[in-house]
């Protein structure tokens, strides 16, 4: 299956919320420290008795909020397309003065957001979109792609597993309205450090 990920324009978000982000919570990971202070974590999946369908846009509005919430000039649009139909997307983030989740740090990319077509999941189209966003990434001077997700998807968990993210940090209490969500912060490294 040819997967074609190109750049496009914030005036394309209309079509890249078109792909929905929505998926089943059917288990969550318990996440604990190998050793306390060591930094390095070990995930634990937990099958749940009752599944409930996750919608990451119910929770921030979507792709088409973005720009009344944030300045996008510092965002980058990637979509993935099988056949000339739109199958996924990725959006980074780079040097977003506005954006809190970067800390100011001027060595690291943002994975804002990343999505595929239920029916094209675990058929290479996130590997596609990832590769595109990470050698960007590098050429643009980011030395580190940083990723976002929560316990409650575990899939994602297991997609930048594979992808060699490494898991830094855990924030339980990072959502006061998703007071069940753990924030899990994965980290890879796009571009070796400049020696500066």
């Amino acid at each position: 299956m040819d997967i074609d990920v190109e750049e496009e324009s914030e005036r394309a978000l209309g079509q890249y919320a078109s792909v929905p982000i929505t998926f089943t919570v059917r288990e969550v990971v318990d996440v604990a420290e190998v050793r306390s202070g060591s930094g390095r974590f070990v995930l634990r999946p937990r099958a749940l008795e009752h599944p409930w369908v996750k919608n990451y846009d119910d929770d921030d509005g979507g792709p088409e909020r973005w720009g009344s919430r944030f300045d996008l000039s510092c965002w980058r649009f990637f979509a993935a397309h099988v056949a000339a139909e739109r199958v996924g997307g990725a959006v980074v983030v780079f040097r977003a003065p506005d954006v809190d989740m970067l800390r100011g740090r001027e060595d690291v990319a943002l994975l804002w957001d990343i999505r595929v077509a239920p029916g094209m999941r675990g058929q290479g189209v996130g590997a596609s979109l990832l590769a595109a966003v990470q050698v960007w990434s590098a050429a643009h001077g980011a030395e580190w792609l940083e990723a976002e997700t929560q316990n409650v998807n575990v899939p994602a968990c297991r997609f930048y597993e594979r992808m060699g993210f490494v898991l830094r940090e855990v924030h339980p209490n990072a959502y006061p309205g998703l007071p069940d969500e753990v924030q899990l912060l994965w980290y890879k490294r796009v571009r070796e450090a400049s020696g500066v």
